[in-house]
């Protein structure tokens, strides 16, 4: 019987990025979903696998997004919740705050697919009990934003290094990507307790068991860009890791995976957007299609429910 993985991609749009690494513009609220979403769809389609796609609810405010994850679910696939402004501070919002952003986002991903989301994942891999407790309060049954990883203050000094960011930009981004202590949190699913008589499941994004670096495709993409040879290898053991410790997988994908510096320059800051589109996908399509081999993809609600199907 094949592991389960669960496959989801976050789909931070262009504008996310530029805020969230101090670049002017962002405010204009600047669009790649019609270039990203078909490719995502086309891949998927081809391979013949789920994704669930969380999505920002500022990015569904628009025509022209809209239509885009209109296709989504006539494709049949699943939603999930990302947050209303993709900040990843939310973690220093109060309660009415962090309701807001849930609600807000949790009505127009409603009014517009006719699915009610039951996960989220919080920007930069960012949470707080505080969070848990509205996403409960939602009727939310599992969150996804956990990353156990000990390198996310390194991929933090890279940010910074490439950004031009004051230091109250600086300081609002303080624990973007996670503590080094991020490294010692479960890698399995798990509940969290929230209260004394309330808990949420946490679906951890999954990392190599013992040395915790990410697995997650943009990681991959960054290994590529040494030689194949040493993606495949990494790849390899990984999954050899990850059964020998039977740790089932959430597996993140993000837009820039399926995009290069050729179709969107602005983001040329980004680890991985020296390469073109097409090499990308290649990249993509490869990976899946070996993860497929060994794995039984679900999107993230059947992964939810299959990890808990016994309590």
């Amino acid at each position: 019987m094949k592991h389960k993985l669960g496959l989801s991609i976050d789909m931070d749009n262009q504008w996310s990025y530029m805020k969230t690494h101090g670049d002017s513009g962002w405010d204009k609220y600047p669009t790649y979903f019609n270039v990203v979403i078909p490719k995502v769809l086309g891949l998927v389609k081809e391979l013949d696998i789920p994704i669930t796609f969380f999505l920002v609810g500022k990015d569904l405010e628009k025509d022209g997004n809209t239509k885009e994850v209109e296709k989504i679910a006539k494709a049949g696939l699943s939603i999930a919740n990302h947050s209303y402004n993709h900040e990843p501070w939310l973690h220093k919002y109060n309660y009415e705050q962090i309701n807001k952003e849930i609600e807000l986002t949790d009505s127009l991903l409603q009014s517009i697919t006719g699915q009610k989301p039951i996960g989220f994942r919080g920007p930069g891999f960012i949470y707080s009990n505080e969070l848990f407790k509205v996403l409960i309060a939602n009727g939310y049954k599992y969150d996804a934003s956990t990353l156990p990883t000990f390198i996310g203050p390194l991929a933090r000094w890279y940010y910074f290094k490439t950004a031009e960011l004051s230091q109250e930009e600086r300081d609002k981004r303080r624990y973007l990507f996670g503590k080094i202590s991020e490294g010692f949190r479960r890698n399995k699913p798990h509940y969290l307790a929230v209260s004394k008589d309330t808990r949420i499941a946490e679906l951890p994004v999954t990392t190599f068991p013992i040395i915790r670096s990410p697995i997650h495709l943009s990681y991959l993409v960054y290994l590529y860009r040494f030689d194949i040879k040493l993606l495949n290898a990494y790849l390899y053991t990984a999954v050899l890791s990850l059964k020998f410790f039977n740790v089932p997988v959430s597996f993140l994908l993000h837009p820039l995976d399926f995009v290069g510096g050729d179709s969107i320059k602005s983001l040329a800051f980004f680890p991985g957007m020296d390469l073109k589109t097409d090499e990308k996908l290649d990249i993509v399509r490869h990976v899946l299609g070996f993860l497929k081999q060994r794995f039984n993809i679900l999107d993230m609600n059947d992964y939810y429910n299959n990890c808990f199907t016994k309590d």
